[in-house]
């Protein structure tokens, strides 16, 4: 892994708003507190609403990469792709309108709705970012609705975890997890020209976490 970039930040691929869990917290009975937060003038924390939607393969993506982000001063180290957004900062705090806006649109590199957002903000991002600076997909590289749109403008620096390859999602959230909880920091590989299926590895070994 080579430690010697300056900058290194994350993009974290969403959680599908359309299925049983987003039901559940856009139920108009719902009462538990993060569906009231999410009515709330506040709203909740995009990370803490897509946690509760994807289970174990978000919350790895969050815990690692807040733990391994090493942004340039005053930008985010955390981004999540979202369905209609483009890319925004972990933090962001959202409504009930916004994850009812999340569930219409299904991620595809063809559906304008998804993709025109995401390739202005990666483009102004491009910009922003220092020269010597890393961008980490956390998510499916194995289909072009994430690594294509983004390659266009990150081009060499966008790189993936090379554990990730022959894994399935929830497998790549526990490993995501114990790395984040060990400081262990996976490899990185560049996405453009990577082989994107091999050998499946060893199960994980169970491993229980504190909330």
């Amino acid at each position: 892994m080579d430690n010697n970039l300056d900058h290194r930040i994350f993009l974290l691929s969403p959680a599908y708003a359309g299925g049983e869990r987003a039901r559940m917290i856009l139920s108009d009975g719902a009462q538990f507190e993060l569906a009231r937060k999410l009515r709330g003038k506040s709203g909740a924390p995009i990370a803490d609403v897509f946690t509760f939607l994807s289970g174990l393969y978000f919350r790895g993506k969050i815990a690692y990469a807040t733990t391994f982000a090493r942004p340039a001063r005053g930008m985010p180290g955390v981004f999540v792709i979202t369905p209609t957004r483009g890319l925004v900062d972990a933090r962001t705090r959202i409504h009930l309108d916004d994850l009812r806006e999340f569930a219409t649109v299904n991620i595809h590199e063809s559906d304008s709705r998804y993709r025109a957002p995401i390739e202005r903000d990666s483009r102004r991002l491009a910009k922003r970012l220092p020269p010597q600076s890393e961008i980490i997909l956390l998510g499916s590289i194995a289909t072009g609705k994430y690594v294509d749109v983004l390659l266009a403008n990150f081009r060499g620096r966008l790189r993936f975890p090379a554990e990730f390859v022959g894994r399935g999602d929830m497998s790549r959230g526990g490993l995501m997890l114990r790395c984040a909880v060990d400081r262990q920091e996976l490899s990185y590989i560049a996405a453009a020209g990577a082989i994107l299926n091999g050998r499946r590895p060893p199960k994980l070994a169970p491993r229980k976490y504190l909330n």
